[in-house]
């Protein structure tokens, strides 16, 4: 049954000219038939440089969203339109134009993580692997920065920037309850293993890390280091990746329950019917889509 519907993805793909992108978080059977794994940042420019007519974006909402924006002029397909990123949600357009008034001479700053309506009220747009150099990029001394709390953190640690948090309490659901005391059984039953984690957890979780980095980020450290065993923080799909590409080291979840369920929505047969139906279709309004991509055009020229 498996081999049949990925023989029929394939048969697909070469038919309609599609490229299936698919984030570091989606299921293992999604991330085998994908032709580009990555993060936030890869995966946007990914979608800029591609050229095939269809793309297939396994991943949240405000991913597929970028990938529509980036190619107004191409098909963009989400397998489940359910996968709606709930960090995403809370940051609401009405929220943006209440802080610009409020700090009316600071850059607005967002994670890629929102939503195009607000992307399109931003100076420029981020994502974890770039947060720190696109903030000291920055003309202002102070930025407006969300949804992500901990991010924000993050980054005030390493620049010289004021940064003004937005919404007080926008968080990943998956990132945020990944505890101290999760961390702290999984090193006493490895301790030997280097902690490595995504800078969406907790600043307590950050503080214990060895290294704080993008889903590829975290990768990249993991294949140069000189350890065996990684306590690895962050949603666990990151940990089909590692196994896959570094089968000689070993990877240990800080928490086992560091699920994104909007992640895992997409399945092997919804690619299928996405490319037989050429549906679900992501689509931006233009005016919208228009200054939204100024925003993450220049992040990629940042970056």
């Amino acid at each position: 049954m498996v081999k049949s519907i990925v023989s029929r993805i394939r048969s697909l793909k070469k038919e309609k000219n599609a490229v299936i992108l698919a984030h570091n978080y989606v299921r293992g059977e999604i991330q085998n038939i994908a032709d580009f794994v990555g993060d936030s940042l890869e995966l946007a420019r990914r979608a800029m440089e591609t050229d095939s007519d269809v793309i297939v974006f396994c991943g949240v909402d405000f991913m597929a969203e970028t990938a529509s924006i980036l190619n107004p002029e191409k098909k963009v397909l989400i397998p489940d339109p359910g996968s709606i990123c709930p960090m995403a949600q809370m940051l609401k357009r009405d929220d943006l134009v209440k802080a610009k008034e409020a700090y009316p001479d600071a850059d607005l700053l967002l994670y890629i993580n929102t939503l195009a309506d607000c992307k399109a009220l931003a100076d420029c747009v981020c994502t974890s692997a770039n947060a720190d150099r696109v903030v000291e990029a920055m003309d202002s001394d102070t930025v407006i920065f969300g949804p992500d709390r901990n991010l924000a953190r993050f980054v005030e640690k390493r620049t010289s920037k004021r940064i003004i948090p937005i919404p007080e309490y926008g968080l990943c659901p998956t990132h945020h309850q990944i505890s101290v005391d999760d961390l702290l059984l999984e090193k006493s039953k490895h301790p030997g293993a280097e902690v490595v984690v995504h800078p969406e957890c907790v600043i307590e979780i950050q503080e214990m890390a060895d290294c704080i980095a993008s889903t590829s980020g975290m990768a990249r450290h993991c294949s140069i280091s000189d350890a065996d065993e990684f306590l690895i923080g962050t949603e666990i799909g990151l940990i089909y990746r590692l196994e896959r590409e570094l089968p000689e080291k070993r990877f240990y979840p800080v928490s086992e329950t560091a699920v994104c369920p909007q992640m895992k929505m997409h399945t092997l047969k919804k690619v299928e019917v996405a490319l037989e139906l050429e549906r679900p279709v992501v689509s931006v309004e233009r005016e919208i889509g228009d200054c939204a991509r100024e925003a993450i055009e220049r992040m990629l020229r940042i970056s």
